[in-house]
């Protein structure tokens, strides 16, 4: 007759997923996290390319505010940034910055800026 098994190990797979619980949750916010990180760059690059775009269709002193107003028209409402763009050499080029937020797109964001840098040639118009 088989010797019965020792009861010694019952809950065992219970034990190590609890322990290995806030190791799964810390991971899961971090991926989360460097998805807003990629998101941000994502919409910084995009905005810089809307601004660059929209400096170029109107005259040169009125390209300041266009560029601010292009850049953030298309951001979703939790992302805030501002726009600069410069023109020289027959280009236009437009820099914005944006905040990464923490966790919660809406809430506070890191102390650092994400930039996205974009540029046109600057059309001559008869």
């Amino acid at each position: 007759m088989p010797e019965p098994r020792p009861k010694d190990d019952d809950g065992q797979v219970t034990v190590e997923f609890l322990g290995m619980t806030p190791l799964i949750i810390l991971t899961l916010v971090l991926m989360w996290q460097f998805v807003l990180l990629g998101y941000t760059f994502t919409l910084a690059g995009n905005a810089a390319d809307e601004a660059a775009r929209a400096a170029t269709e109107v005259p040169l002193g009125q390209r300041a505010a266009a560029c601010q107003q292009a850049a953030t028209e298309h951001l979703p409402g939790a992302w805030t940034g501002q726009a600069d763009c410069q023109t020289g050499g027959g280009y236009v080029t437009a820099t914005v910055r944006l905040e990464v937020p923490v966790l919660f797109p809406g809430s506070i964001g890191f102390p650092f800026e994400v930039e996205g840098h974009a540029g046109t040639v600057e059309e001559v118009k008869d």
